[in-house]
């Protein structure tokens, strides 16, 4: 057994002897090694490419095009539950943020939870979120529910009155 594992060879073709550049002119690779004539490709380094958006040197598109707009930093979205999802909850339940979190209802309550009017309740719950529209307030008051809101009670950004 031992004969045959040491005459195993890998299979003609698969295996091929790295490229030696830069020996000589008769090795066919020799002087510029296989990268030509002088320019960007031709230098060290080019191995790790080129920036992003690099033009050459010349002025790159998003250098030259206007930026507009602007980005709130102090912007808050709040996640956002429909009534339809709170059909999961028993009668006379109270459902808060935690709740809603525990159930995975919600991604995250960081910016406070909605409460949106999407869908039809049947039985009477206390839902406490941070805001609510009114047809979902309504259709929640309509089925013998209650909505109380939260408060954030996150700082607010300078400059900013209080509610």
């Amino acid at each position: 057994m031992s004969s045959l594992l040491s005459t195993l060879k890998p299979p003609h073709g698969s295996r091929s002897s790295r490229k030696r550049l830069g020996r000589g002119i008769g090795s066919g690779l020799g002087k510029t090694a296989g990268r030509g004539q002088k320019g960007q490709s031709s230098r060290t380094g080019k191995s790790k490419g080129i920036k992003r958006g690099f033009e050459g040197g010349q002025m790159p598109l998003q250098r030259r095009l206007p930026k507009r707009g602007f980005i709130n930093p102090f912007r808050r979205d709040p996640s956002i539950i429909n009534i339809r999802d709170l059909a999961r909850f028993e009668a006379g339940a109270v459902v808060g943020p935690e709740e809603l979190l525990a159930a995975k209802l919600v991604p995250t309550t960081r910016h406070g939870v909605k409460l949106l009017a999407v869908g039809e309740l049947e039985h009477a719950i206390t839902i406490r979120v941070h805001a609510c529209s009114m047809a979902a307030m309504q259709k929640v008051q309509a089925a013998g529910g209650t909505v109380e809101l939260l408060d954030l009670g996150q700082p607010r950004a300078a400059g900013c009155e209080t509610d």
